[in-house]
Order: structure tokens, then C-alpha cells, then sequence
């Protein structure tokens, strides 16, 4: 289970400096209130445009930013008192997979076992295992370069996976696969999801609503920094009086039109 209660986030950047004119200090509100709550055994989406505070919101999850207001559990621990503790509650995929280009998929998988805690025995016993259910027996032992996106997403996956955490966030992995790679993810979270796969709590960010349609309970659209409706997409339809989702979250995300969008 994982609780963002009304988050923000805040940024200092310099902007228009030069040799005779000083840079100009400006404030950011990257996030300014987003609330989640992510049950055991649902897939929660996180739903936005690009730039909407989501990748921000999911790095004070994971520790990487203390957030300046508000407060972030996992499993009940807070996760900027106990942040090691927190962290190997959760498995995190981000948005650069950063995979090690000289070591095979296994051997990438086996390191992060071990950077958990785990003995050298049961990480590699676990290796195998995750590459039966994520289908990696060809790229297995292959040196991850030269993978294709979808193989990194896969190799990346396992490495989350490697220390079979209750929690599992994802900033985006769709990005850049391709169809089949794309179904194949679904699956596999379905399979997480589920009481056979362990009845994981999910997180996932995305822009694509079409994902959210097909893998997510439940839905979290943030916007500006906000999250502004929560809900399951039919909830989430009828709260906008719509019967497209695509028409739904834009009437949720953007209730005020710019004059622009009707010239």
C-alpha cells in the first residue's frame, strides 16, 4: 500500500544571465498537491500530460526529493523518516533503466539481488524465475548492449522485481516499445496484480490513456502540480459527463480552456 497525502514540490531556477546582467531567480511548483492512495492487488494510474508534477511525485517517493509539504508512506512507513527501510518495500522501474552495458541481463539482475541484501544463491534462483514469467530465456545471457528498448524494459523489470517487493512503481515504461512489447508488459502487471502473482500494489505513470483504459482499477489525474479527479474510469466518465475517456480527462485536466483553444 502506498499514500502520497498532499504533496508539493518546489524548484529554484535561474533564467537570463549574462556577462553584465544578473540571472533571474524563479520558483518552480513542480507539485502543489497531489494526494494518491495505492491499494494491495490494484494497478493505480497515475494519469497527466507531460509536465504535469507525475515523474516529480514519483521521485519523493523514492526518496529522491523530501517533499516541502505533505507526507509519502509505504506499507506504513514514512518514507522520509525511514527512507532504506520504505525503499525495500517498493520496486521501482524510472524512466532511464540505466542497466549496466557490459554485464548480461542476468548478471544485471543478480547485482541489484544483491545490492537487497540477498545471498548470491537466491538472487540468481530468482533471476531464473523472473526471466520464466517476463519470457527473458533468450537475452538471459546476452550482454545488455545492444538490447532493443523492449529488452532493456524487461531486463530493467526483473532488476526491480529481483528482491519480490510488495510495491511496484512505473514512471512511464511504455515509452519507446513497441506493440508487442507494450501487451507484454500488461500482462505481466495483470499477473502481479493478481492473488497468484503476489496481489501487488502498482503504480503507473503515464500520458497514454489508452494504457489506463486497459490495465488501471484506479485513476489519479494530476495536472499543474494538482491531482484534480481520482477515481475508476467509469466513475471517472460519469464524474465529467462523458462517454469517451479521452474527452473525460481532458474536461478533467483542463476545466478552464485557454480563449486559443476555441479560435
Amino acid at each position: 500500500m502506498i499514500q502520497i497525502d498532499n504533496v508539493s514540490k518546489h524548484f529554484v531556477a535561474r533564467s537570463g544571465g549574462s556577462l553584465f546582467k544578473r540571472a533571474v531567480k524563479q520558483t518552480v511548483h513542480a507539485v502543489q498537491g497531489v494526494t494518491v492512495y495505492a491499494a494491495s492487488g490494484c494497478i493505480t494510474g497515475l494519469l497527466g500530460p507531460n509536465g504535469a508534477g507525475k515523474t516529480t511525485t514519483l521521485r519523493m517517493l523514492g526518496g529522491l526529493f523530501k517533499p516541502d509539504g505533505g507526507s509519502i508512506t509505504v506499507d506504513g512507513i514514512a518514507v522520509d523518516q525511514a527512507p532504506r527501510q520504505a525503499l525495500a518495500r517498493m520496486g521501482i522501474l524510472g524512466d532511464a533503466h540505466g542497466l549496466y552495458p557490459r554485464l548480461s541481463a542476468r548478471e544485471n539482475i543478480i547485482y541489484f539481488g544483491r545490492l537487497q541484501g540477498m545471498e548470491a544463491d537466491a538472487a540468481s534462483d530468482r533471476a531464473q524465475e523472473l526471466s520464466r514469467l517476463l519470457d527473458m530465456d533468450k537475452i538471459l545471457d546476452r550482454r545488455a548492449e545492444g538490447f532493443s528498448q523492449g529488452e532493456r524494459m524487461k531486463t530493467a523489470l526483473a532488476r526491480a522485481l529481483v528482491h519480490d517487493p510488495a510495491n511496484i512503481v512505473l514512471d512511464e515504461p511504455t515509452n519507446g516499445l513497441d506493440v508487442l512489447a507494450t501487451r507484454s508488459l500488461r500482462e505481466v502487471l495483470r499477473h502481479l496484480r493478481s492473488p497468484a502473482g503476489g496481489s501487488k500494489c502498482i503504480v503507473f505513470s503515464t500520458h497514454i490513456m489508452q494504457e489506463v483504459e486497459q490495465l488501471c482499477e484506479h485513476v489519479v489525474v494530476v495536472a499543474q502540480g494538482r491531482s484534480v479527479a481520482q477515481g475508476s474510469v467509469p466513475e471517472l466518465l460519469a464524474q465529467a459527463g462523458e462517454s469517451k475517456f479521452e474527452d473525460a480527462f481532458v474536461k478533467l485536466a483542463f476545466p478552464h480552456p485557454t480563449p486559443e483553444a476555441h479560435a
